[in-house]
């Protein structure tokens, strides 16, 4: 059968490098001279050009799961609206994963949801980012 498939493809046109699967794609070009190495994000920014990636996101409270449909829908068509392009799958009771094409913009993602007023944690790479309205309960019972 392997012989047979190799025959019907030897004569095909190659596909273009976009119309290859990723894994098959060639990396992007990083252009070392606009690398600012005291910013560690930006290296890994543009390393995940061009490639998937993923970002969970967890949302503050104890939200049920339509209220977490809608939380996560609302900032899934705010990110569509500033032409960032996503995909939104909820994978827990208070978290959802979202999906880039471009890893370059998770980060325009998370700076956009971490100013959210109900966006708890944003992770990208295993690196956790804080919302901004969220505070930690730190306050201790007194007797």
């Amino acid at each position: 059968m392997e012989r047979i498939y190799e025959q019907w493809e030897k004569d095909e046109e190659p596909l273009e490098p976009d119309e290859l699967p990723e894994h098959l794609r060639p990396s992007p070009k990083i252009d070392l001279s606009k690398l600012d190495t005291s910013d560690p994000e930006s290296i890994i920014k543009m390393t995940k050009k061009g490639k998937t990636l993923m970002m969970f996101v967890t949302v503050s409270g104890n939200p049920d799961k339509s209220e977490l449909e809608r939380i996560t829908g609302l900032w899934h068509t705010s990110l569509f609206n500033m032409h960032i392009e996503s995909q939104r799958f909820v994978v827990d009771a208070s978290r959802a994963i979202f999906m880039f094409k471009d890893g370059a913009q998770a980060w325009e993602a998370k700076d956009f949801l971490v100013e959210q007023d109900q966006c708890k944690e944003v992770v990208i790479e295993n690196k956790s980012y804080p919302g901004k309205h969220f505070e930690t309960d730190n306050t201790k019972d007194e007797l």
